[in-house]
């Protein structure tokens, strides 16, 4: 990489991690570090979720789904617009009209609100588990991102790296770090792909050029017959199912939605976001706009550059770079901008990507400590939630559950499916009972707590026994059968939740007439009634 490249992308995690230390200094306690004073704009929080939903993980992922099999791949954040906005008409005012919410820090203490201390304690030690592989699964992007980009650099080397960047900023500066930097990248991250990785690769497939430099980027005759020479280079490259909406089966759909929808109603990062907005309305808007956000403006931009590098990779453009006949369809990106991009641009390029890597990684790392300390340890021990002591105990966590996420991350290669296995780790616990707590008048703690238990297991069992030819094999138990119609293993897990908790919730409820739920919580914070007033 060119040294003026090489600066860009120094200059640039510098002022990330010098954001964290701005805010190392403004944090005051646990309600500064972990929902932001909950003061924060629209603007900020909707750039901030649609940041970290999308992120790096999907941004390399989704240049592997349009690698693999084009603009069909886009529908896979269809399926976030939906949650997006199903979450702002439903959730969200159950949320911000209940004053008992109104100092809460984490999305389990609403368990320890509608059940008890015992389903709280469970909720929390899902959500940090799925949110440690969630982060691993965003170093790993960034680790692929950076060994795909940079000559002579390993797998392990940028794990190291991706690591200790995105850890150290979020221990320092809290949420509102997180926000902040993720509107900031987000905003360099859509620059990025609209003006640079985009209309470059796009002419670069069209042959005749190795680098394409600013002088031709101006020639706007040449641009014009370029691109013509590019559309012909996509059209005779890819099969002609690659430029249609319809390569996929509903089964893919039907998986893609069934993990990701859900994840709205219980990502511990939506809640922090929804704590952190000012009202009602501030979070409604900010979540309307993250769900236009990723559909279809993320969706097709990151599904476009992975069509655009089969076809430099069909082409033989990668073979220079040692890739072989083979190429990793979430290095295909990297190797694209790395073939195509002049001096300077390339910098500022791999900079929107770390961009959106690090907008994900610090808020999962957010969540995961947000669940352990309140969660976890709140459990066990009670301390004030603004003391000194509470901040650095936070920090402490943050940075202990970031080295067990880079850990994690050697142990895996495929960016997409961790997510998508954490997600669904969290998906198929967590949905059911929160569904049932919002939205009907029973209430069961047997019924939350062995449904989030029995829901998670089977998710993680089907998926871990699971072989590349899509078979259960169970060969201890001598059990061995194909999921139904291909369904992913998290269909079958929020199954068995919701069968498990309406037959407890019936046979087992709350006997008492006024429940704990509207009593107590398991927090380390306690609800402040609100006055009613009359709009």
């Amino acid at each position: 990489m060119h040294i003026l490249d090489l600066s860009i992308f120094v200059l640039y995690m510098l002022a990330m991690l010098g954001v964290g230390f701005y805010f190392l200094k403004k944090n005051q306690g646990a309600d500064d570090y972990y929902v932001g004073g909950r003061n924060m704009s629209s603007g900020h929080i909707g750039l901030s979720v649609v940041a970290t939903d999308v992120g790096g993980g999907f941004s390399i992922g989704l240049g592997g789904l349009g690698f693999v099999m084009g603009l069909s791949g886009a529908w896979m954040l269809f399926t976030g617009l939906l949650g997006a906005w199903l979450a702002a008409v439903f959730l969200i005012p159950k949320v911000k009209r209940n004053p008992a919410f109104d100092k809460f820090l984490t999305f389990p203490q609403i368990f320890g609100h509608y059940f008890n201390a015992r389903v709280a304690l469970l909720a929390g030690i899902i959500s940090a588990i799925g949110y440690t592989g969630f982060t691993s699964s965003q170093i790993l992007a960034g680790a692929k991102l950076a060994s795909g980009t940079f000559i002579d650099l390993d797998l392990n080397t940028a794990l190291l790296i991706m690591g200790i960047i995105a850890v150290v900023y979020t221990v320092m500066g809290g949420l509102k770090a997180v926000i902040y930097t993720d509107t900031i990248q987000w905003a360099i991250l859509m620059g990025g792909l609209i003006f640079i990785g985009i209309p470059v690769s796009f002419l670069a497939v069209g042959g005749g050029v190795e680098h394409i430099g600013i002088a031709k980027l101006t020639d706007f005759a040449w641009v014009s017959a370029q691109s013509g020479r590019s559309m012909e280079a996509i059209r005779t490259t890819l099969p002609s199912e690659f430029l249609t909406l319809t390569n996929i089966t509903w089964q893919q759909i039907v998986n893609w939605a069934i993990t990701i929808i859900p994840i709205w109603f219980v990502g511990m990062t939506l809640y922090q976001r929804i704590y952190a907005c000012r009202d009602e309305k501030t979070a409604k808007r900010a979540w309307y706009l993250a769900g236009l956000f990723e559909w279809p403006v993320m969706a097709f931009m990151g599904v476009s550059l992975g069509i655009l590098a089969r076809v430099a990779a069909e082409q033989g453009m990668f073979d220079a770079l040692g890739a072989g006949g083979v190429v990793d369809p979430e290095t295909g990106l990297p190797m694209l901008l790395r073939s195509v991009l002049p001096v300077g641009l390339m910098g500022l390029m791999l900079s929107a990507y770390f961009s959106a890597i690090l907008s994900t990684a610090d808020s999962c790392l957010m969540a995961s400590s947000g669940n352990i300390v309140t969660d976890v340890i709140g459990h066990f021990t009670k301390s004030d939630p603004d003391s000194p002591h509470m901040l650095r105990l936070s920090q402490l966590i943050t940075l202990l559950v970031g080295a067990l996420a880079l850990a994690l991350a050697t142990t895996m290669t495929n960016v997409l499916d961790l997510m998508l296995y954490s997600y669904a780790f969290m998906v198929s616990g967590l949905f059911v009972p929160i569904i049932g707590a919002l939205f009907w008048k029973r209430r069961s703690n047997v019924a939350a707590f062995w449904s989030m238990l029995v829901g998670g297991f089977t998710t993680i069992l089907l998926q871990t026994t699971m072989n590349a030819d899509k078979f259960v094999e169970m060969p201890l138990l001598g059990i061995h059968f194909r999921l139904p119609y291909g369904l992913d293993p998290n269909l079958f897990g929020l199954t068995a939740a919701l069968v498990l908790y309406i037959t407890l919730t019936i046979l087992y409820p709350n006997k008492t007439k006024k429940e704990k739920w509207q009593t107590t919580t398991p927090s380390n914070t306690k609800s402040i009634p609100q006055p009613i007033t009359s709009n």
